[in-house]
């Protein structure tokens, strides 16, 4: 793994069978921020919005999800409940009792549920590249998506991680970045972690985001349907600020870190300064 500057040495804890790496930085008594890296990605996929946030005066909290980065080994189980209850131990161990979570692809679901099932928890709420986790798609594209991985299994192992950091990314250094963080997962945790993603829906008719929330997506985002989909989400939800960061694939907040940082550092100061 690539030497991440800035985050310092991590903190670890031991949960069901993963020894989970988390990051707590800034001043403790300032408005936290915690950061959740998409499938087969890693924290360092922040390393980009980590000294804005600093300068800005947040506390950041970040970490490798369980089977990613240096989160090993994947334990047990794999899960998005059980990923938001790896987050919510994490939290406590840090002493954060209210914080925005913002999350990127699956880190976007994780920070969702997180909103969802402990609400007292959540000030605002951060999306970059995800759909809304309440509702299902048409049953053709649901099934799509469940069956999807059953294809990754029989994909080649080496032209996948290729494929999805080609597809994952525009700059040519978000896609080394993606290579190398996807190639952390063997191929039967790759499975793992993506039937999860698959079965993270879960159909809440009427529900809405009571959260300041910020939703945004690169402006060339090729992943699923998130680019389809994102504004008729904003439309329903009545607390959104909703933008398309230009020039940007699926991981957006890297690929032109200049405007995401902008975007995020102004919906921030409007909701906690």
């Amino acid at each position: 793994m690539e030497e991440t500057r800035g985050w310092g040495h991590p903190r670890t804890l031991d949960r069901d069978g993963s020894i989970l790496h988390y990051w707590d930085v800034g001043p403790k008594e300032a408005p936290v921020v915690v950061l959740t890296h998409g499938a087969s990605m890693d924290h360092r996929m922040f390393d980009a919005q980590l000294e804005p946030l600093l300068e800005a005066g947040y506390r950041v909290v970040s970490w490798d999800v369980r089977g990613h980065g240096l989160s090993k080994p994947l334990g047990r189980e794999f899960s998005l409940q059980i990923v938001v209850e790896d987050l919510v131990a994490i939290l406590d161990r840090c002493a954060v009792d209210r914080c925005v979570p913002v999350g990127q692809s699956f880190g976007g679901y994780v920070s969702q549920e997180l909103l969802f099932r402990y609400p007292e928890r959540v000030t605002a709420l951060g999306v970059i590249g995800a759909t809304d986790i309440t509702t299902v798609p048409p049953t053709l594209e649901h099934l799509a998506l469940k069956l999807s991985p059953y294809l990754f299994r029989i994909w080649p192992n080496g032209h996948l991680r290729k494929t999805i950091a080609d597809r994952t990314a525009e700059t040519e250094s978000a896609k080394r970045y993606a290579y190398n963080a996807t190639s952390q997962l063997s191929g039967s945790e790759f499975v793992t972690v993506w039937k999860a993603v698959a079965n993270t829906l879960h159909a809440e008719p009427g529900y809405v985001i009571d959260r300041p929330f910020l939703l945004t997506h690169g402006e060339f985002d090729r992943t699923g349907t998130i680019r389809r989909d994102a504004p008729s989400w904003a439309a329903k939800e009545p607390n959104c600020h909703y933008a398309v960061i230009s020039n940007a694939g699926h991981n957006a907040n890297q690929d032109n870190p200049d405007e995401f940082n902008e975007v995020l550092l102004e919906f921030l100061r409007r909701q906690l300064d």
